[in-house]
């Protein structure tokens, strides 16, 4: 790690960057780790200031929490469109690391540039950065390799990840893998997952209630009745997403109303 460098104070007439004002001078507004907590995040930069000084500059709030390595301190806040996260885990070497959200338009030497530009130092306040610019580049930064998943994966983990991509569970996408790959992980999760979704189909439909949840499904995604099988690739890809498409509805409902839950009291 360089020398670190002194960052200025906030400008007179920059308001705290939790505040939501329009026309405020500050140039970063920020939002809650609540708020973020969703972000993947990529690494940018890692900068030789303390990120005391940067959060007085910026006006930010500093949030704590922890993670497999300690406790760490945190700042999510937009500027010039971007996403960014500042933080300092609690025993590394003093300095502020800076990710953004991943995906979209960032270029990573520009979208530090107007970070440093916001904190009123230049380019030598750059330690280590992922476009091979900064002052020591013979260490990547410890935090850099650490891991930042989720120690378990949760049902609503599941469920996302197999709703955007079930090509990646079942291979070739039809009605029969899905329910195949539902029935596998009910067992498997005490039929966590699709609790008391065959009532609400059967209560949606009005009636059915002594029928298995694909049955009901398929009533519902064919209303004219059941194609003869063998299906086609186009009919099993309207059924599986019809199929995915209930679930989804279902959650939606139950997260609107819980006591819709067909069952419950």
């Amino acid at each position: 790690m360089t020398e670190m460098i002194e960052i200025p104070d906030a400008e007179g007439d920059w308001e705290p960057a939790t505040a939501l004002r329009a026309g405020g001078r500050n140039p970063v507004r920020q939002a809650s780790m609540f708020q973020s907590v969703t972000w993947p995040l990529n690494s940018l930069a890692l900068l030789s200031v303390d990120l005391e000084a940067v959060a007085r500059r910026l006006r930010l709030t500093l949030e704590t929490s922890w993670d497999g390595h300690g406790s760490v301190r945190a700042a999510f806040f937009v500027l010039d469109g971007t996403d960014f996260v500042v933080t300092h885990h609690e025993g590394d070497a003093p300095g502020t690391h800076v990710w953004t959200r991943k995906g979209g338009p960032v270029d990573p030497a520009t979208r530090v540039g107007s970070l440093l530009a916001a904190l009123g130092v230049g380019p030598e306040a750059v330690s280590y950065s992922t476009w091979g610019a900064g002052t020591d580049l013979s260490h990547v930064p410890a935090a850099w390799g650490r891991g930042r998943a989720k120690p378990t994966r949760s049902h609503q983990d599941i469920w996302d990840s197999f709703k955007s991509r079930p090509g990646m569970f079942v291979g070739r996408v039809t009605f029969g893998s899905v329910v195949g790959f539902l029935n596998g992980y009910g067992i498997a999760s005490g039929k966590a997952l699709l609790d008391g979704f065959t009532e609400w189909l059967a209560a949606k439909l009005g009636y059915g209630s002594n029928l298995v949840y694909w049955a009901l499904a398929e009533k519902l995604i064919f209303p004219d009745g059941r194609p003869d099988e063998p299906w086609s690739p186009e009919t099993e890809q309207h059924a599986a997403a019809g199929l995915i498409g209930l679930i989804d509805e279902y959650f939606d409902r139950l997260a609107g109303d819980p006591e819709e839950r067909p069952g419950t009291v």
